[in-house]
């Protein structure tokens, strides 16, 4: 470059950074991350002051017989973790074993919970670049030897039984988590003469409590992020009935609806178990990470 054109482009390097916009938008840029931790701290602070005023303004979160009121996050994200093992603190646990199909990378779902605490079972998940990490953290832990089978499939109503054959899953374990967004319902109607103690599936807070609705059956769909997913909590409801299984509660957030087998209700639960005694609407916006940021426990 001619020495002219460099003076020239170094004057007006200088000039732009001189200019009031600029010095504006850099002093905004080196702000951002104290900015972005104030606002998570605020975001927290906000969602705090929300979950405790909406338990003090309502008898029915003060009542620990009811699930919501024992809602907790380690590795869920809808505070399940408290609930299931609420549950199985009522009823007791067989084996210690679970099943989830939809788990993501691991982190945040249902089981990792139990996982990092000495439990056994089987992760069914459709990304295939998520099985490929966790199986390689299982491969450098011994902790988790023998204890976690990861599997890759698109599970649909048609091959979900051939599925849990192939596994060798027994028909009796103590978890069973579901949660593949569209065809949800579907699933569980197809696994005939499966036992687990308890099931959670995610339900459909879009429909009131006495409305029945199942979302039309779609083999290789995927949920487009709308209304229409699953079934609503009614339709679970009466599902569970026919599986053999009672409605006991759903969390606060209005995610995940939860069924106990009925030769392990006895009286530990609030009937009845409908959903008009249990629906929770979505509070969706009450989703956040309280701890850390989530990491698999192995």
């Amino acid at each position: 470059m001619p020495r002219a054109a460099h003076s020239m482009k170094a004057l007006l390097k200088k000039i732009y950074h001189a200019l009031p916009i600029v010095r504006e938008l850099r002093s905004l840029d080196a702000k951002l991350p104290h900015l972005s931790a104030h606002l998570r701290r605020l975001e927290a602070a906000s969602l705090v002051q929300a979950l405790e005023a909406l338990k003090a303004g309502n008898e029915r979160y003060r009542d620990s017989r009811r699930l919501p009121a024992h809602g907790a996050q380690y590795s869920s994200q809808n505070y399940e973790d408290g609930i299931i093992l609420e549950i199985f603190r009522r009823i007791g646990t067989k084996e210690r074993t679970f099943v989830e199909i939809g788990i993501g990378d691991g982190t945040e779902n249902n089981t990792a919970t139990l996982l990092a605490t000495g439990w056994r079972g089987w992760w069914v998940e459709g990304g295939q670049a998520n099985c490929d990490r966790i199986n390689d953290l299982i491969q450098s832990s011994t902790g988790a030897a023998g204890r976690l089978r990861v599997r890759q499939a698109h599970v649909t109503a048609e091959n979900v039984s051939a599925l849990f054959n192939e596994l060798a899953i027994p028909s009796e374990v103590d978890l069973f988590s579901l949660d593949i967004d569209l065809n949800t319902y579907h699933i569980w109607k197809a696994l005939k003469g499966f036992r687990p103690r308890v099931v959670v599936v995610e339900y459909n807070a879009g429909f009131p409590p006495d409305v029945e609705w199942v979302c039309p059956y779609q083999k290789d769909g995927l949920w487009d992020g709308s209304q229409v997913f699953g079934a609503s909590l009614k339709a679970y409801e009466r599902l569970g009935g026919e599986q053999g299984y009672a409605l006991v509660g759903c969390d606060l957030v209005g995610a995940n609806a939860f069924f106990v087998r009925q030769d392990l209700l006895g009286d530990k639960f609030v009937a009845p178990y409908t959903a008009e005694n249990h629906y929770e609407p979505p509070r969706y916006g009450l989703v956040y990470r309280w701890a850390h940021p989530a990491r698999l426990i192995l």
